[in-house]
C-alpha cells in the first residue's frame, strides 16, 4: 500500500479537524497537529520539548527547525503508512524546508487538501458555536440546546471561547489570507493542491476527499 503524505490547508472554521478525524478513521494514519505536538513534547519534557520550551514560555514562536524536527520524530514513530498533518507549514519558507527534510527521509508529499470557505461562512460558524465547561459544543443556529444557554447533557452554562469572538476571528483570518494563502499558489504550481468546498455537506465533503486519494493512488500505480 502506497504512503499517503497528506497536509490539510484552510482558514479556521473550514472543517479541517472533521475531516481529519474522519480521515484517521479511515485510514488510520497519526494526525499530527502542531500546537498539540508542541505541547507534548513540553510536558513530556523531551530534548525538542526543552529546547521550545523558552520561546513557548515567552509567547514566542517556536523555530521551524525544531517544528520540523518534531514532525519528522512522530513521523517515523508512528507514519509508516503516511500522515496527516495541520496547522504547519504556514509559510512557503516552511513548505519549503519540510519539503527538503522529507525528501533527506525519502518520502515526499502526496497532496495539500485545501478545504475552503469564505469569510463570511466561517465566521458564523465560530461565532455561533458554545461550548460548557466539560467541553460539550453547540451551535446557536445549527446545533442549538434544548435550552438556550444550558448544555443538554450536564446542566453547565454555555459560554463563547474567547477565539469564536468576531473580532478574534477577524484578526486569524487575516493572518491566514497573509501567511498561509500563499501556499495554495504553492502547492498548485506543484500538481499538488486538491480543492474541497467546506461550505457543504461534511459526509459530502469526506466523500469527495476519499474519492479523490482514491484517485491519486490508481494514479500512481499505473
Amino acid at each position: 500500500m502506497s504512503e499517503l503524505n497528506l497536509i490539510l490547508l484552510g482558514p479556521p472554521g473550514a472543517g479541517k479537524g472533521t475531516q481529519a478525524a474522519r480521515l484517521r478513521e479511515d485510514f488510520g494514519l497519526p494526525y499530527i497537529g502542531t500546537g498539540d505536538l508542541l505541547r507534548e513534547h513540553k510536558q513530556s519534557e523531551t530534548e525538542l520539548g526543552l529546547a521550545a520550551k523558552s520561546y513557548m514560555d515567552n509567547g514566542d514562536l517556536v523555530p521551524d527547525d525544531l517544528v520540523i524536527a518534531m514532525i519528522l520524530d512522530k513521523v517515523e514513530e508512528e507514519g509508516q503508512d503516511g500522515f496527516l498533518l495541520d496547522g504547519f507549514p504556514r509559510t512557503i519558507g516552511q513548505s519549503e524546508a519540510l519539503a527538503r527534510e522529507l525528501e533527506g527521509m525519502g518520502r515526499r508529499l502526496t497532496a495539500a487538501l485545501l478545504i475552503e470557505a469564505p469569510d463570511e461562512v466561517v465566521i458564523a460558524r465560530l461565532s455561533g458555536r458554545r461550548v460548557c465547561s466539560a467541553g460539550h459544543v453547540y451551535h446557536v443556529e445549527d446545533d442549538p440546546p434544548k435550552h438556550e444557554g444550558v448544555c443538554d447533557q450536564d446542566g453547565k452554562p454555555l459560554t463563547r471561547r474567547k477565539d469564536d469572538e468576531p473580532e478574534t476571528i477577524r484578526k486569524r483570518l487575516a493572518t491566514y489570507h497573509a501567511q498561509t494563502e500563499p501556499l495554495k499558489d504553492y502547492y498548485e504550481e506543484r500538481g499538488l493542491l486538491r480543492r474541497f468546498d467546506g461550505t457543504r455537506d461534511v459526509t459530502e465533503v469526506h466523500d469527495h476527499i476519499r474519492a479523490t486519494l482514491a484517485t491519486l493512488r490508481l494514479e500512481e500505480r499505473l
